[in-house]
């Protein structure tokens, strides 16, 4: 029984945040030489994690007040408004004499949290169902076992990130990109949940 909770759970994990590997790397291009990048994502991540499983156990015990479904597509706003900023800052920084100086900005655990987040509102509309079908025993198996590969998908995105060749596609356009994914991002959330009658 534990086996099949811990398999399932592996599966699930898969399916609701291999789409986080791209967000990670271009997190990790970002903060490509700064001290501390990779320690500040992980934390970032984990909080962000929590979050979302906090959410979700909160709603299958029946807190559903607390966060109402039709809340979750207004999640969207976080990573569209820092994608946003980080345009913005790119915008801005365009026109100083930076040339040949690409990443090394630094990457706020905040940051990687609150897109983290805003991108498991698909995650907790689909964990919520699961928790109320499996039980209180799996559903804590489940949630040891997302919290474990938590750390393994942030060594995935690092792993991806530093490739020859890779690296120094998200290095270089890492200012383009990161805004243009988080927009995109936020504007998927939104749209797809149906936010602002979308």
């Amino acid at each position: 029984m534990i086996l099949t909770s811990a398999l399932q759970a592996i599966g699930l994990f898969i399916a609701t945040n291999i789409d986080d590997v791209i967000v990670l790397s271009l997190f990790f291009a970002r903060g490509a030489g700064k001290r501390g990048t990779t320690t500040r994502i992980l934390a970032g991540q984990y909080v962000g994690f929590a979050g979302i499983l906090a959410a979700a156990v909160l709603v299958s015990l029946g807190a559903g007040a607390f966060l109402p479904e039709d809340a979750i597509p207004y999640f969207g706003l976080i990573p569209l408004l820092l994608g946003l900023w980080a345009g913005w800052q790119a915008w801005r920084a365009d026109g100083d004499d930076d040339e040949g100086k690409v990443g090394g900005k630094a990457v706020a655990v905040w940051t990687v949290a609150a897109v983290t987040f805003a991108n498991g509102g698909d995650n907790i509309g689909v964990y919520v169902p699961v928790f109320l079908s499996v039980g209180t025993a799996a559903t804590v198996a489940y949630c040891v076992v997302f919290l474990l590969l938590v750390g393994a998908l942030v060594m995935l995105a690092k792993f991806v990130a530093t490739r020859p060749g890779i690296d120094e596609i998200l290095e270089r356009w890492e200012h383009v990109l990161f805004p243009l994914v988080l927009i995109g991002l936020g504007l998927v959330i939104l749209y797809t949940g149906g936010a602002f009658g979308l």
